[in-house]
Protein backbone atom coordinates (compact mmCIF):
# COMPACT_ATOMS: atom_id res chain seq x y z
CA UNK A 1 0.00 0.00 0.00
CA UNK A 2 1.66 3.13 -0.96
CA UNK A 3 2.43 5.77 1.75
CA UNK A 4 0.62 8.65 2.86
CA UNK A 5 2.28 11.67 1.50
CA UNK A 6 1.68 15.12 2.18
CA UNK A 7 3.26 18.79 2.35
CA UNK A 8 6.07 19.21 4.88
CA UNK A 9 4.46 21.09 7.86
CA UNK A 10 6.42 20.56 10.63
CA UNK A 11 8.81 22.87 12.41
CA UNK A 12 11.94 22.52 14.94
CA UNK A 13 12.47 24.54 17.69
CA UNK A 14 15.75 26.28 18.35
CA UNK A 15 17.24 26.90 21.72
CA UNK A 16 15.84 31.01 21.16
CA UNK A 17 12.67 29.42 20.98
CA UNK A 18 12.43 30.90 17.29
CA UNK A 19 10.73 27.91 14.71
CA UNK A 20 12.24 27.02 12.18
CA UNK A 21 10.36 24.59 8.89
CA UNK A 22 11.70 21.33 8.81
CA UNK A 23 11.96 21.38 4.98
CA UNK A 24 13.59 24.14 3.42
CA UNK A 25 14.63 24.93 -0.57
CA UNK A 26 18.60 25.17 -0.87
CA UNK A 27 19.96 27.13 -3.44
CA UNK A 28 23.54 26.26 -4.06
CA UNK A 29 24.18 26.71 -7.19
CA UNK A 30 21.28 28.49 -7.86
CA UNK A 31 22.25 31.22 -10.03
CA UNK A 32 19.89 33.84 -12.13
CA UNK A 33 17.23 32.86 -13.49
CA UNK A 34 16.93 29.35 -12.33
CA UNK A 35 17.83 31.00 -8.29
CA UNK A 36 14.73 33.27 -8.93
CA UNK A 37 12.74 30.11 -10.33
CA UNK A 38 13.66 27.83 -7.66
CA UNK A 39 12.16 30.49 -4.81
CA UNK A 40 9.38 30.94 -6.56
CA UNK A 41 8.26 27.49 -7.16
CA UNK A 42 8.90 26.95 -3.66
CA UNK A 43 6.59 29.34 -2.08
CA UNK A 44 4.06 28.63 -4.41
CA UNK A 45 4.41 25.11 -3.34
CA UNK A 46 4.01 25.71 0.34
CA UNK A 47 7.80 26.32 1.22
CA UNK A 48 8.14 28.86 3.70
CA UNK A 49 11.86 28.31 4.44
CA UNK A 50 14.63 29.58 2.33
CA UNK A 51 18.53 29.04 2.38
CA UNK A 52 20.79 31.00 0.41
CA UNK A 53 24.75 32.62 1.20
CA UNK A 54 26.14 35.42 0.26
CA UNK A 55 28.85 33.60 -1.74
CA UNK A 56 26.34 31.70 -4.00
CA UNK A 57 25.70 34.97 -5.37
CA UNK A 58 22.14 34.53 -5.97
CA UNK A 59 20.55 36.97 -2.95
CA UNK A 60 19.36 39.32 -5.39
CA UNK A 61 17.41 36.85 -7.23
CA UNK A 62 16.33 35.07 -3.87
CA UNK A 63 15.05 38.28 -2.77
CA UNK A 64 13.71 39.61 -5.47
CA UNK A 65 11.47 36.28 -5.83
CA UNK A 66 10.64 36.45 -2.25
CA UNK A 67 9.41 39.96 -3.14
CA UNK A 68 7.59 38.80 -6.37
CA UNK A 69 6.04 35.66 -5.03
CA UNK A 70 3.35 37.96 -2.65
CA UNK A 71 3.92 35.63 0.16
CA UNK A 72 4.19 37.91 3.29
CA UNK A 73 7.60 38.17 4.77
CA UNK A 74 6.68 37.66 8.40
CA UNK A 75 5.59 33.75 6.96
CA UNK A 76 9.42 33.36 5.16
CA UNK A 77 12.25 32.03 7.35
CA UNK A 78 15.06 33.21 5.41
CA UNK A 79 18.50 32.13 6.01
CA UNK A 80 22.10 33.74 4.36
CA UNK A 81 25.30 32.84 5.21
CA UNK A 82 28.84 35.27 6.10
CA UNK A 83 31.41 34.49 4.00
CA UNK A 84 35.09 33.77 5.35
CA UNK A 85 36.55 36.61 3.93
CA UNK A 86 34.78 38.68 5.72
CA UNK A 87 35.33 37.19 9.07
CA UNK A 88 36.30 40.62 10.58
CA UNK A 89 33.72 42.77 10.32
CA UNK A 90 30.22 40.22 10.07
CA UNK A 91 27.81 43.31 10.88
CA UNK A 92 28.86 45.07 7.65
CA UNK A 93 28.93 41.53 6.18
CA UNK A 94 25.02 41.04 7.11
CA UNK A 95 24.09 44.51 6.04
CA UNK A 96 25.62 43.80 2.63
CA UNK A 97 23.63 40.58 2.54
CA UNK A 98 20.13 42.46 2.96
CA UNK A 99 20.69 45.35 1.13
CA UNK A 100 21.44 42.35 -1.95
CA UNK A 101 18.06 40.26 -0.73
CA UNK A 102 16.14 43.49 -0.20
CA UNK A 103 14.85 42.49 3.42
CA UNK A 104 15.27 44.38 6.71
CA UNK A 105 16.32 41.32 8.56
CA UNK A 106 17.07 37.74 8.09
CA UNK A 107 15.77 34.81 10.15
CA UNK A 108 19.00 33.46 10.57
CA UNK A 109 23.01 34.24 10.06
CA UNK A 110 25.39 31.71 9.49
CA UNK A 111 28.98 31.81 9.75
CA UNK A 112 30.05 29.45 6.03
CA UNK A 113 33.13 27.82 7.43
CA UNK A 114 35.29 28.06 10.54
CA UNK A 115 38.08 29.47 7.97
CA UNK A 116 39.31 32.78 8.04
CA UNK A 117 40.41 33.90 4.50
CA UNK A 118 42.62 36.39 4.52
CA UNK A 119 41.15 39.82 2.91
CA UNK A 120 44.76 41.58 1.49
CA UNK A 121 43.89 40.75 -2.17
CA UNK A 122 40.36 41.84 -2.51
CA UNK A 123 39.90 44.36 -4.98
CA UNK A 124 37.00 46.43 -5.23
CA UNK A 125 35.26 45.94 -2.27
CA UNK A 126 34.27 42.32 -3.65
CA UNK A 127 34.93 39.82 -0.81
CA UNK A 128 32.52 37.23 -2.29
CA UNK A 129 35.46 35.01 -3.61
CA UNK A 130 38.19 33.09 -2.44
CA UNK A 131 41.59 34.24 -2.49
CA UNK A 132 44.42 32.74 -3.78
CA UNK A 133 48.59 33.11 -2.73
CA UNK A 134 50.56 33.34 -5.71
CA UNK A 135 51.26 29.83 -5.84
CA UNK A 136 47.39 29.23 -6.66
CA UNK A 137 46.55 27.57 -3.01
CA UNK A 138 43.88 29.38 -0.99
CA UNK A 139 44.87 32.39 1.43
CA UNK A 140 43.71 30.75 4.48
CA UNK A 141 44.70 32.64 7.30
CA UNK A 142 46.10 31.08 10.23
CA UNK A 143 47.50 34.07 11.85
CA UNK A 144 46.08 37.47 12.85
CA UNK A 145 42.57 36.05 13.06
CA UNK A 146 40.34 32.88 13.78
CA UNK A 147 36.66 31.64 13.58
CA UNK A 148 36.13 32.35 17.59
CA UNK A 149 36.76 36.00 17.47
CA UNK A 150 34.32 35.72 14.39
CA UNK A 151 31.49 34.05 16.51
CA UNK A 152 32.42 36.54 19.43
CA UNK A 153 31.05 39.00 17.05
CA UNK A 154 28.52 37.16 15.60
CA UNK A 155 26.71 36.59 18.97
CA UNK A 156 25.84 40.39 18.78
CA UNK A 157 24.21 40.64 15.96
CA UNK A 158 20.37 39.56 16.97
CA UNK A 159 20.71 42.59 19.63
CA UNK A 160 21.05 44.74 16.32
CA UNK A 161 17.74 43.32 14.66
CA UNK A 162 19.58 42.40 11.50
CA UNK A 163 19.46 38.85 11.98
CA UNK A 164 16.70 37.23 14.96
CA UNK A 165 19.42 33.89 15.19
CA UNK A 166 22.56 33.12 14.66
CA UNK A 167 24.77 29.99 14.27
CA UNK A 168 27.67 28.31 12.32
CA UNK A 169 27.94 25.91 9.40
CA UNK A 170 30.39 22.92 8.58
CA UNK A 171 31.37 22.72 12.14
CA UNK A 172 32.85 19.31 13.65
CA UNK A 173 32.48 18.96 17.40
CA UNK A 174 35.85 20.30 17.97
CA UNK A 175 34.96 23.68 16.32
CA UNK A 176 32.20 23.91 18.87
CA UNK A 177 33.88 23.32 22.04
CA UNK A 178 36.02 25.75 21.31
CA UNK A 179 33.55 28.19 20.77
CA UNK A 180 31.51 27.47 23.43
CA UNK A 181 34.39 27.29 26.21
CA UNK A 182 35.99 30.53 24.60
CA UNK A 183 36.04 33.24 27.76
CA UNK A 184 34.26 35.52 25.53
CA UNK A 185 31.51 33.33 24.36
CA UNK A 186 27.89 34.55 25.63
CA UNK A 187 25.38 32.59 23.04
CA UNK A 188 25.40 28.96 22.00
CA UNK A 189 24.53 28.95 18.18
CA UNK A 190 20.85 27.78 17.05
CA UNK A 191 22.12 25.64 14.64
CA UNK A 192 24.98 23.53 12.81
CA UNK A 193 24.65 23.39 9.16
CA UNK A 194 26.64 20.13 7.48
CA UNK A 195 26.55 18.11 4.95
CA UNK A 196 24.61 15.08 6.45
CA UNK A 197 23.01 12.10 3.92
CA UNK A 198 22.72 8.32 4.39
CA UNK A 199 26.25 8.36 3.85
CA UNK A 200 27.40 10.94 6.24
CA UNK A 201 24.55 10.43 8.68
CA UNK A 202 26.29 12.52 11.45
CA UNK A 203 25.03 10.35 14.27
CA UNK A 204 27.46 11.62 16.72
CA UNK A 205 27.52 15.43 15.72
CA UNK A 206 23.81 15.73 16.17
CA UNK A 207 24.52 13.60 19.53
CA UNK A 208 26.98 16.17 20.84
CA UNK A 209 24.71 19.36 19.18
CA UNK A 210 21.38 17.76 20.77
CA UNK A 211 23.28 18.00 24.22
CA UNK A 212 24.30 21.18 23.38
CA UNK A 213 20.54 22.35 22.31
CA UNK A 214 22.17 22.86 19.17
CA UNK A 215 20.26 22.29 16.13
CA UNK A 216 21.38 20.49 12.81
CA UNK A 217 20.67 21.04 9.18
CA UNK A 218 21.10 18.84 6.57
CA UNK A 219 22.74 20.39 3.18
CA UNK A 220 23.30 18.04 0.05
CA UNK A 221 20.96 15.40 1.00
CA UNK A 222 21.31 13.68 -2.38
CA UNK A 223 24.57 13.78 -2.13
CA UNK A 224 25.17 17.28 -4.41
CA UNK A 225 25.75 16.94 -8.19
CA UNK A 226 23.98 14.61 -9.95
CA UNK A 227 21.99 13.08 -7.14
CA UNK A 228 24.44 9.87 -6.19
CA UNK A 229 22.30 8.85 -3.11
CA UNK A 230 19.49 8.63 -4.82
CA UNK A 231 20.69 5.73 -6.58
CA UNK A 232 21.33 3.87 -3.64
CA UNK A 233 20.02 0.94 -4.01
CA UNK A 234 18.76 0.14 -0.35
CA UNK A 235 16.83 3.74 -1.00
CA UNK A 236 15.52 2.75 -4.27
CA UNK A 237 14.13 -0.64 -2.49
CA UNK A 238 12.30 1.13 0.10
CA UNK A 239 10.69 4.01 -2.38
CA UNK A 240 9.71 1.46 -4.25
CA UNK A 241 8.32 -0.73 -1.70
CA UNK A 242 6.27 2.76 -0.40
CA UNK A 243 5.22 4.24 -3.55
CA UNK A 244 7.25 6.85 -3.55
CA UNK A 245 10.32 8.37 -4.91
CA UNK A 246 14.29 8.24 -3.44
CA UNK A 247 14.39 11.66 -2.66
CA UNK A 248 10.97 11.36 -0.26
CA UNK A 249 13.02 8.81 1.57
CA UNK A 250 15.88 10.46 2.24
CA UNK A 251 13.88 13.76 2.95
CA UNK A 252 11.74 11.85 5.35
CA UNK A 253 14.16 9.83 7.26
CA UNK A 254 15.99 13.30 7.96
CA UNK A 255 12.88 14.95 9.01
CA UNK A 256 12.00 11.84 11.59
CA UNK A 257 15.40 12.29 12.74
CA UNK A 258 13.96 16.03 14.17
CA UNK A 259 16.88 17.78 11.73
CA UNK A 260 16.28 20.61 9.12
CA UNK A 261 16.53 19.53 5.62
CA UNK A 262 17.56 21.58 2.85
CA UNK A 263 16.63 19.26 -0.84
CA UNK A 264 18.25 21.65 -3.58
CA UNK A 265 16.12 21.61 -7.23
CA UNK A 266 15.74 24.39 -9.80
CA UNK A 267 12.79 21.87 -11.46
CA UNK A 268 9.77 22.89 -10.49
CA UNK A 269 8.00 19.24 -10.16
CA UNK A 270 11.10 18.11 -7.95
CA UNK A 271 11.17 21.44 -5.81
CA UNK A 272 7.34 20.15 -5.21
CA UNK A 273 8.32 16.53 -4.88
CA UNK A 274 11.20 17.54 -2.50
CA UNK A 275 8.58 18.89 -0.03
CA UNK A 276 6.62 16.17 0.67
CA UNK A 277 7.17 13.69 3.40
CA UNK A 278 5.71 10.29 5.24
CA UNK A 279 6.50 8.21 7.90
CA UNK A 280 9.28 5.96 7.66
CA UNK A 281 8.80 2.28 9.97
CA UNK A 282 11.29 1.65 12.26
CA UNK A 283 12.20 -1.46 9.93
CA UNK A 284 12.94 1.02 6.75
CA UNK A 285 15.00 3.64 9.29
CA UNK A 286 17.20 1.35 10.55
CA UNK A 287 17.89 0.09 6.89
CA UNK A 288 19.05 3.52 6.22
CA UNK A 289 20.96 3.97 9.46
CA UNK A 290 23.13 1.13 8.66
CA UNK A 291 24.10 2.18 5.32
CA UNK A 292 26.84 4.21 5.84
CA UNK A 293 28.34 0.96 7.99
CA UNK A 294 27.81 -1.34 5.22
CA UNK A 295 29.08 1.20 2.39
CA UNK A 296 31.82 3.30 4.09
CA UNK A 297 31.01 6.88 4.94
CA UNK A 298 31.12 9.51 1.83
CA UNK A 299 31.68 13.20 2.37
CA UNK A 300 30.91 15.23 -0.64
CA UNK A 301 31.77 18.43 0.14
CA UNK A 302 35.37 18.70 1.15
CA UNK A 303 37.11 21.68 -0.20
CA UNK A 304 41.06 22.51 0.57
CA UNK A 305 41.30 24.64 3.09
CA UNK A 306 44.72 23.50 3.87
CA UNK A 307 46.54 24.21 6.50
CA UNK A 308 43.37 24.55 8.30
CA UNK A 309 41.84 21.06 9.60
CA UNK A 310 37.99 21.33 8.91
CA UNK A 311 36.29 18.12 10.37
CA UNK A 312 38.05 17.39 12.81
Amino acid sequence: MPAQLKNSDTYVTLNNGEKIPSVGLGTWKSQENDGYNSVIYALKAGYRHIDTAAIYRNEGEVGRAIKDSGVPRDQIFITTKLWCTEFQNPKRALESSLKRLGLDYVDLYLMHWPVVLNPRYIKDDDYLVVPRLPDGTRDVDMETWDYIKTWELVQELPATGLTRSVGVSNFSINNLEKVLSSPGNKLTPAVNQVELHPLLPQFELQKYCDSKKIKLEAYSPFGSDNAPNLKQKTIVDIAAKNGVSPAQVITSWIVQRDIVVLPKSVHEERVISNFKVFDLSKEDIAEIDALAKVNGEKRINKPDWDPFPVFE
